[in-house]
């Protein structure tokens, strides 16, 4: 049977939320039983996400298989429970590159290489390769960036001709736009709908749904204007408007009729999604809504001026949260402040101190791990919070006045976190950290073991330095135990203090698999004794 294609496309600015309306539909399409995933385009010249300032981009979310991706690949895996590789994470460069690459080995048979042909059939290869090496029923391709840019015209472009090749009856156009209110007249405006859609047919693409964004549900009138005025029937008009969650928007389009119309226009008559499915489904979104109870976290970090910096991290402690009935409110601290003010933390629950890298704000981390341990919080460290948990032990405890990670001293005479050896001989920045998944080997009787309930457990690394194993003799005399490694004990995965209330830091990265409904077993200990 043949993969049909949803592609959804964005109009009048970026943020307006196509990440949630692909998973929203995708997870729609999974609950009525068909077999879906996602892919994200990226229309920009970096080859992934890697290298990019997730102050101004988001965090870069890893996949299983070693992809850092845009974060909206970590939406899909949320939505729908179930890994996403990094093939579904589509870039300009990716496929420049392999153009590029195809012409210098002359498979072009001296042909003048151009956008059209060569570049929008190398995108349409990519998407189609997915659908058919996964028999998927239906493949939902989230279009990055705005109707009208420049760097989204060849993939605007393939997408058209791929509705032309497999026929209207096969593909389905979703453009997510922006139906504002003014406060002065309360009325809802179409214009930057309209304007954004003749924007889009003026490129050859007529969109068979209208997804508005609007603060308030879309007024009727509202529906019927925008209708008149982009040639899409009222009834294929729906309102994505505010809620309080994300994962509270596939109900309020599937209250609409959305999957409905969407198997009408696909000719799959008779699909209807299963109660059981459903069931499911809602449990866990009232989970997330009707916690109640307040968990207080404080996560100091290097990049909290962005939230989307720590997506992942945001979702990971609800869902814990959720899992045990509290609500978990977050302040973000930024490292970088904190040196004056490390004792504002004693009024948490908790602290967290997620991934990062570099020298700014190193050292209000190394306190906010130091206070933490001396005050008895309870302290959750994450691949960089990890490494300077490590650290503030060696200086404060084990009496290494200069102990520090190379990253942030070369000259250290107490390297307690040192670089890897085979990143000794890495010369580029892009794609050269460990990364992906790797399985950990538990040890026995310690609070990892209680934590995980495994001798074994695979987790999503992202990292370029590792704890120094010279130190960890010194260490465990002094108090602290690393109780999970990895690739045969030459890695440390995990260290604690067991006579803490609850101290804890890893080298991999949990947030990145923890799912509503399924909460990652350490954030789910973190908040547990957090919350006692």
């Amino acid at each position: 049977m043949q993969t049909k294609f949803i592609f959804v496309t964005g109009g009048v600015m970026s943020g307006l939320g196509k990440g949630v309306m692909t998973s929203s539909i995708a997870k729609l399409l999974q609950l009525s039983n068909q077999k879906v995933s996602c892919v994200k385009i990226d229309p920009y010249l970096n080859y992934d996400a890697g290298t990019m300032n997730p102050i101004a981009h988001g965090e870069v979310f890893v996949t299983e298989d070693g992809g850092e991706c845009d974060m909206d690949i970590g939406n899909y895996e949320r939505f729908l429970n179930q890994n996403i590789p990094k093939t579904h994470n589509i870039t300009t460069a990716q496929i420049y590159s392999t153009v590029i690459e195809a012409e210098r080995r002359g498979e072009y048979l001296g042909a003048c290489v151009q956008i059209i042909p060569h570049v929008t059939d190398e995108i349409k290869r990519r998407i189609r390769k997915i659908a058919e090496d996964e028999k998927l029923d239906i493949l939902v391709v989230e279009c990055g960036g705005t109707v009208g840019d420049i760097e989204s015209l060849p993939f605007l472009e393939a997408l058209r001709q791929l509705r032309l090749e497999d026929g209207s009856q096969n593909v389905i156009f979703v453009h997510v736009t922006l139906t504002p209110s003014l406060d002065v007249v309360g009325e809802q405006k179409t214009k930057p709908t309209q304007h954004s859609v003749q924007e889009l047919r003026r490129i050859g693409i007529q969109p068979d749904i209208i997804a508005a964004r609007c603060s308030s549900p879309l007024h009727e009138s509202t529906k019927k204007k925008i209708s008149m005025f982009t040639n899409v029937t009222t009834r294929d008009v729906f309102s994505c408007h505010d809620v309080k969650s994300i994962f509270m928007v596939p109900q309020i389009l599937y209250d609409q009729g959305i999957v409905d119309t969407i198997f009408t226009k696909f000719g799959k008559f008779g699909l209807v999604n299963t109660s059981a499915n459903w069931d499911k489904w809602n449990s866990i979104v009232n989970s997330l809504q009707t916690a109640e109870g307040n968990i207080k976290i404080a996560m100091v970090g290097k990049y909290v001026t962005l939230a989307d910096s720590y997506v992942s991290v945001n979702h990971a402690l609800k869902h814990a949260g959720a899992k045990i009935g509290k609500v978990v409110s977050i302040d973000w601290i930024d490292s970088e402040t904190i040196n004056g003010n490390v004792d504002d933390l004693s009024k948490y629950d908790g602290v967290l101190v997620p991934g990062g890298f570099g020298s700014r704000g190193a050292e209000g981390i190394i306190k906010t791990a130091n206070y933490t341990r001396e005050k008895n919080i309870p302290y959750l460290g994450i691949c960089f919070g990890f490494q300077l948990a490590a650290v503030a032990f060696g200086r404060h405890v084990c009496d290494f006045k200069d102990a520090n990670s190379t990253e942030l001293d070369q000259n250290t005479t107490n390297p307690i976190v040192d670089l890897l050896p085979e990143q000794k001989t890495v010369s580029n920045m892009g794609g050269s950290l460990r990364l992906g998944a790797h399985e950990i080997t538990v040890k026995s009787n310690t609070l990892a073991h209680k934590t995980y309930n495994s001798d074994k457990v695979i987790r999503r690394h992202r990292h370029r330095y590792e704890i120094n194993k010279k130190y960890m003799d010194v260490f465990e005399k002094n108090g602290m135990i690393f109780s999970a490694e990895s690739d045969n004990s030459k890695r440390m995965e995990v260290l604690e203090i067991p006579s803490h209330k609850f101290y804890f830091g890893v080298q991999f990265h949990p947030e990145f698999n923890s799912r509503p409904g399924y909460p990652e077993e350490a954030f789910e200990a973190f908040i547990s004794a957090a919350s006692k």
